[in-house]
């Protein structure tokens, strides 16, 4: 069984979608293994989002992530990051195919958050390939908190 990691942003938590993206990963056959309501710290941002620090945007992301709380958790099941990533659709709501988290649930795009010089509220996080996941898994969960 393969796992990913699934952060529920907090446009997601102000508007109330926890149980919706959950039950969506659920019935798209994922099943929970940790779960918990955080604020995002920087430091833990930072290392989330390693790859993108040096880019323009990035100040806008970390300012988007820490606005609210989060729900990170993890999902398991076959082909848990793909699965995950076909349920959530694409990374701009705007573009994101009905049938998709994003795609029904999403209000924004790159060009309205672009127009409006701030980040893009895309509601939800999956890991993007299976190493990705092992490396979110460790760093916003302490081993005790996955259920087995």
């Amino acid at each position: 069984m393969e796992r990913t990691c699934i952060i529920v942003k907090p446009d997601g938590v102000r508007r109330n979608l926890i149980g919706e993206v959950i039950n969506r990963l659920e019935r798209g056959g994922l099943s929970v293994r940790a779960i918990k309501m955080i604020n995002a710290e920087i430091e833990t941002l930072r290392k989330h989002y390693s790859a993108h620090v040096d880019k323009p945007f990035y100040k806008g992301l970390e300012a988007y992530m820490t606005e609210g709380p989060i729900i990170a958790m993890i999902f398991e099941g076959f082909d848990a990051v793909q699965r995950a990533r076909g349920l959530i659709g694409h990374t701009d709501p705007g573009q994101a195919n009905k049938g998709t988290i994003r795609g029904d649930l999403g209000e924004d795009s790159f060009e309205k958050a672009d127009s409006e010089g701030r980040g893009l509220r895309n509601l939800v996080h999956a890991s993007g390939t299976k190493e990705e996941a092992e490396t979110e898994v460790k760093l916003w969960f302490e081993k005790e908190e996955i259920l087995e």
